[in-house]
């Protein structure tokens, strides 16, 4: 029986899915089987994904039904006792599985292992700056306290592992959440098992995909975003100072662009109105309390220069 599962939901992602398989091909560790979840790809991401021949290889389809479906479906065909996740955009470093077995080794009892990850963008690899203490090297973290420090993820999802038995305990990805049906099953995990971090760059984050093969992006219904669906771990909120931080460190920086839009501004303000604005910084503070109107110039100023740089790259 292979030791890890990978699964790769893949979804309208042609020119990128060779390169993440091939990145898992490449491992150094082989005892692994690669399920990829066509989920409804109509750009032939499916004929690429079915030119590979290795037999630890499966591809499987289904209907569009969102990454979150997608992974469940990947993880419920799949046998390994450890799972992992790599999305068809991005791309393992040859050693991943191995250094993630021997972390696992290490350190048997946790209920979710991961490692640092390259974030790439303008075709720049920069290592992710999660908040873990200067020479932290491996071992168990807090994950609330370090991913509050810089709201840089310290569990992303190309860089996770997850003994299948947590996985299940958790009930999988929620389906019906389109940002940050991810976090959902690390928050709860972490709340209830120890994270495990081995500090060392395993996986490649890419940020370059072309704006032609990402997800739209326009506001979330509420309905579909992490931030409405943490009403279960209010009680949490109370008790947890770090779960608390991170919580409303994610609502501030989330949810100025839902406090500017007319039809979801007022969902906005009742998330705000939960945030507990002493333990913010000061600029958080004043930024806050600034016109409504104030912070939509602001906003859309932020991406006219975004979209600029994306512009510039191309040129």
């Amino acid at each position: 029986m292979p030791y890890f599962s990978v699964i790769m939901p893949l979804y309208n992602k042609a020119p990128y899915v060779r390169k993440a398989v091939e990145s898992v091909i490449g491992q150094t560790y082989i005892n692994w089987e690669l399920w990829i979840v066509d989920d409804g790809s109509t750009d032939g991401s499916g004929d690429v994904a079915k030119s590979f021949t290795d037999p630890r290889i499966h591809v499987i389809q289904q209907a569009n039904s969102g990454v979150g479906s997608a992974r469940n479906k990947g993880v419920a065909s799949s046998a390994a006792p450890f799972i992992t996740f790599l999305d068809a955009d991005d791309w393992w470093e040859p050693s991943f599985l191995e250094e993630m077995s021997v972390l696992i080794k290490r350190h048997p009892d946790a209920g979710i292992y991961g490692t640092n990850y390259y974030i790439v963008k303008n075709g720049v690899c920069r290592i992710a700056p999660i908040g873990v203490d200067d020479g932290f090297l491996e071992g168990e973290i807090n994950y609330c306290r370090v991913y509050a420090k810089t709201l840089c993820m310290p569990l992303w999802t190309g860089a996770v592992s997850m003994p299948r038995t947590i996985f299940e305990e958790q009930g999988g990805f929620p389906t019906d959440i389109k940002l940050g049906e991810d976090f959902l099953l690390w928050i709860h995990t972490a709340l209830k098992h120890s994270v495990v971090l081995l500090n060392k760059p395993l996986s490649n984050y890419n940020q370059d995909v072309d704006i032609t093969y990402r997800g739209t992006h326009h506001l979330r219904n509420p309905k579909e975003h992490m931030l409405w669906h943490l009403g279960d771990l209010e009680s949490i909120e109370e008790s947890n100072n770090d779960y608390k931080q991170l919580v409303d460190n994610l609502r501030t920086y989330g949810l100025m662009s839902y406090l500017v839009n007319d039809k979801y501004k007022e969902a906005a303000r009742k998330e705000l109105a939960k945030v507990n604005w002493s333990h913010q910084p000061t600029k958080t503070q004043k930024l806050y309390q600034r016109p409504v109107l104030y912070l939509k110039f602001r906003l859309q100023a932020l991406k006219i220069g975004a979209r600029m740089k994306q512009f510039l790259k191309h040129v």
